[in-house]
């Protein structure tokens, strides 16, 4: 058992108030019986007596050692000198903020003193004020320091708490072998830190990235395999594009003012537009199996897009959805707008939202895709509205994957300054890798498994 015995008082034992067992040739001690113990001074600002000299707070210390950038100077009386200036060996620990903080002064030619945010420990012989200072680093992160500061908002530890804390004291030639060992290892320690926060930031991001790379897999056609029994895009390509005139005939969609035909030839790729024919090999951003189709959004989707004036806002009313209200794959409700129910009709006269149509910030936050499966209603301002050409030709979550993967592409595309934005001419020209139509169904299912994988990770 440890006892302490002060004067002529008999023995107490102390057992209770240190943290751990020492050896049996190491003592517990308290900063009183091995040094002194001093305040810094408390600087007066509107004085104007004594000379002007350069001075240590708080800001100057460090773990790592004393940083003389920042110094300031303050005035000193003569007779203040040998109290307030600091020897080589003096150990400098932070009485408020972050309490215990501690530094070794050991400079023997530069004149420094030091203020009462400071307390200065000088030890008494050969005491090694490092193995201290380990000390106090060591009960630090323990929080045995804690125990000792006061204050609610901003921690202190005063001068008396301070001489009152019990520290291991080793032989001197021990301390000496500690710090030296310590000294040796701390190297690998440091290295052994940044290793640990570069894993932990990989381990924190590594299921993003592996969503992020599924997705440029299955739209590159290198995540499930190509049954050479499916349709080809070419023959699905086809009968949407009649489907799509029938629809352009009946008034339903509009008819592109430049429309383009893509098609394949001698291993290239190309486009007719208005009977110009061109090249596309350089536009085209991977390769895709042959079973496979490049298309421009237009050619399987209807692209459209919501209101871009301000309708009134109401209290009881329709919600007016906007790229704010596009959150992680789902409209919320809670914060749209609201508007009557006239100005809705005559938004959705042309932007109407239906069930399996997506909708995508074109302002601001490009992308955020959503599938609409809500069925209440309501209406959109400055959002992409894609609605499919053909229902029965066409997975729309097929699509949504990849608007999923493509919308940080499309981020880095966009125009503006302050404000990015895409248009609607962006978005019907940009180019879709299209499969048959039996490989999309297989790639959204092995999509959402492996995504389900990932969120458990």
């Amino acid at each position: 058992m440890p006892y302490e015995k002060v004067g002529n008082k008999e023995p107490v034992c102390i057992a209770d108030e240190v943290p751990f067992e020492i050896p049996d040739s190491w003592e517990w001690v308290t900063l009183k019986q091995i040094a002194v113990t001093e305040l810094g001074k408390t600087l007066d600002k509107a004085k104007n007596t004594g000379s002007l000299h350069p001075y240590l707070c708080s800001i100057n210390i460090h773990w790592t050692g004393v940083d003389l950038s920042t110094v300031k100077q303050a005035r000193f009386e003569e007779a203040e000198f040998d109290k307030y200036r600091l020897q080589r060996g003096d150990l400098l620990v932070c009485e408020g903020g972050d309490v215990g903080r501690a530094a070794i002064w050991y400079f023997d030619d530069v004149e420094m003193f030091y203020q009462n945010a400071l307390h200065r420990i000088r030890f008494y012989g050969k005491i090694v004020p490092e193995f201290f200072k380990l000390s106090l680093e060591c009960y630090k992160g323990n929080k045995i320091l804690d125990e000792y500061s006061k204050g609610m908002t901003i921690k202190h530890l005063v001068q008396s708490s301070l001489n009152t804390i019990y520290f291991p004291l080793p032989p001197l030639a021990e301390q000496r072998r500690i710090v030296e060992a310590v000294s040796r290892i701390t190297p690998y320690l440091e290295n052994y830190n940044q290793v640990e926060t570069q894993l932990l930031s990989l381990d924190s991001s590594f299921p993003d990235q592996l969503k992020k790379s599924i997705l440029q897999l299955a739209v590159q056609g290198k995540l499930v395999p190509q049954d050479p029994n499916d349709e080809p895009a070419s023959v699905l390509l086809e009968r949407i594009r009649e489907e799509k005139e029938q629809l352009i005939k009946a008034g339903k969609i509009k008819r592109d003012k430049h429309e383009a035909v893509i098609y394949r030839r001698d291993n290239s790729h190309y486009e007719n537009v208005d009977g110009i024919e061109h090249c596309i090999d350089d536009e085209i951003p991977f390769e895709i199996p042959e079973s496979w189709e490049w298309v421009r959004f237009c050619d399987v989707i209807d692209v459209r897009d919501g209101t871009h004036d301000t309708p009134k806002y109401v209290p009881i009313g329709i919600p007016l959805v906007t790229s704010k209200n596009l959150v992680d794959g789902r409209i919320d409700f809670s914060t749209a707008k609201l508007i009557s129910q006239e100005d809705a009709n005559a938004i959705n006269l042309r932007s109407a939202v239906e069930e399996n149509d997506i909708l995508f910030a074109m302002i601001g936050t490009i992308g955020n895709p959503v599938l609409v499966k809500d069925s209440r209603n309501f209406c959109i301002k400055n959002v992409a509205l894609f609605k499919p050409i053909s229902g029965r030709n066409f997975d729309m979550e097929y699509f949504l994957l990849f608007l999923q993967g493509e919308q940080f592409a499309m981020k880095s595309l966009a125009s503006g300054g302050v404000q990015s934005f895409v248009s609607l001419k962006f978005l019907r020209a940009y180019w879709l890798p299209l499969p048959p139509l039996s490989e999309q169904h297989r790639i959204v299912n092995k999509v959402k498994l492996l995504m389900r994988a990932c969120d458990n990770l």
